[in-house]
């Protein structure tokens, strides 16, 4: 009859509910990872800023050429490697940058444990592990958007001004401008506030996605394996 017809219908949409939520999910734990990647690539590239083309036209000694991290200085020379300062080997940030690259270092703690918590899915109830994957997310982003605000606050410093010339000041970089990395790091907040609202919205959805023999708390229903 009708009820049992309406009860089909009810049960194939929300298969297809489901099915649904395990893509999207899927796709979130995916883009994690990747993020969690992107931000060691951001910590330890020493490419946060680059000096510009200047058209130099002799009279003197050639302007440095080059780029900064967090942790290095690299000035381009005649050999095809550039040659590096700093101490990325014990993680040691140039004095000028320290709050940035802890800051840095934080969001990446975040981001990692965000995606060890991808195992609770097997553990626990799913809408939980969302939430605090969404809460270890969004402070992240926090700690990146922070790590980007002081770092051109920081920028007049002796190994800004060796590679940039005397014109460097406090978000005014001289010959130098903002190079992929740092350009990288603005994009991961971005990418921060995209994977925790899309964690939040699976959390609160989390209930609802799941049949009703599974609604009992016991967390052994997981989006995917880990």
């Amino acid at each position: 009859g009708l009820p049992r017809h309406s009860s089909e219908v009810a049960r194939l949409y929300q298969t297809e509910f489901i099915r649904s939520a395990r893509a999207v999910g899927m796709l979130w734990a995916v883009c994690t990872l990747c993020f969690a990647v992107i931000e060691v690539v951001i910590l330890i590239q020493p490419s946060w800023v680059g000096t510009r083309e200047l058209h130099y036209r002799g009279g003197g000694p050639a302007p440095p050429t080059g780029t900064l991290g967090l942790f290095e200085v690299c000035m381009e020379m005649d050999w095809p490697v550039p040659e590096c300062r700093g101490s990325l080997h014990t993680l040691t940030p140039l004095p000028a940058f320290q709050s940035p690259a802890v800051l840095v270092c934080m969001s990446l703690t975040m981001v990692w444990a965000s995606v060890g918590c991808l195992c609770l899915f097997r553990f626990c109830n799913a809408a939980t592990v969302y939430k605090i994957c969404a809460w270890l997310q969004l402070t992240a982003g926090f700690c990146l958007v922070l790590a980007c605000v002081l770092f051109p606050d920081s920028w007049a410093c002796a190994e800004m001004r060796a590679l940039c010339g005397e014109g460097v000041s406090s978000f005014s970089p001289g010959n130098c401008s903002v190079h992929w990395a740092y350009i990288l790091a603005m994009l991961g907040v971005l990418d921060a506030g995209i994977l925790a609202t899309l964690a939040f919205v699976l959390g609160n959805r989390q209930d609802a996605l799941l049949p009703e023999d599974a609604k009992d708390g016991d967390g052994k229903c997981c989006t995917y394996s880990c």
